[in-house]
């Protein structure tokens, strides 16, 4: 490490996170707060909150939120790291989480997986080049009764095919109404 990554390492963790923070953001962490007993009960929360305005969470806004919430760098970055639908790099617009549990595996996770990453041009754990789609593998959703499954943004999709998928890439490739 250089003499001058040393001093941008030092100066990130001096973050205030007035200036990294948008007020909105501040405004829902602070009410999360109000939940709890402990600041630091509501960093899960907080990481959330962040998530969904910036897609990723980067340090500067890692150390932000610890700075809010008034808890160890370290502490928040193990929370951050520890749950998968936090993400420390960025991502797509989309993020597709394909389950792998042996339940999927029984019920073509290889043949859906290989469809995905034809159909996108990439590989698990990377971005399409527009930067539309991420697509990651989850150990389980918890849809063994109903597998394969997926998560998209968020929400399941559930006893998948390959036309569901297909179904689902274009849903994901349409542009918005009056975009050309």
């Amino acid at each position: 490490m250089s003499d001058n990554s040393v001093i941008d390492a030092i100066a990130i963790c001096q973050i205030d996170y007035r200036t990294v923070l948008k007020q909105d953001e501040i405004d829902a962490i602070e009410h999360e707060c109000l939940l709890y007993e402990d600041r630091a009960a509501a960093a899960i929360d907080a990481l959330q909150i962040v998530q969904r305005q910036r897609r990723w969470i980067s340090d500067e806004s890692l150390y932000a939120i610890a700075d809010l919430l008034q808890m160890p760098v370290a502490q928040l970055e193990g929370v951050a790291t520890f749950y998968n639908l936090i993400y420390r790099q960025p991502v797509g617009e989309h993020v597709i989480h394909l389950c792998d549990s042996i339940s999927c595996w029984l019920h073509d996770f290889p043949a859906i997986g290989e469809h995905l990453k034809q159909q996108l041009g990439i590989d698990f754990g990377q971005t399409t080049e527009d930067g539309k789609v991420t697509l990651l593998t989850n150990v389980c959703l918890g849809c063994c009764d109903t597998a394969p499954a997926l998560m998209h943004n968020g929400e399941l999709v559930e006893n998948l095919t390959i036309e569901s998928v297909d179904k689902l890439l274009v849903k994901i490739s349409a542009k918005p109404e009056g975009e050309s």
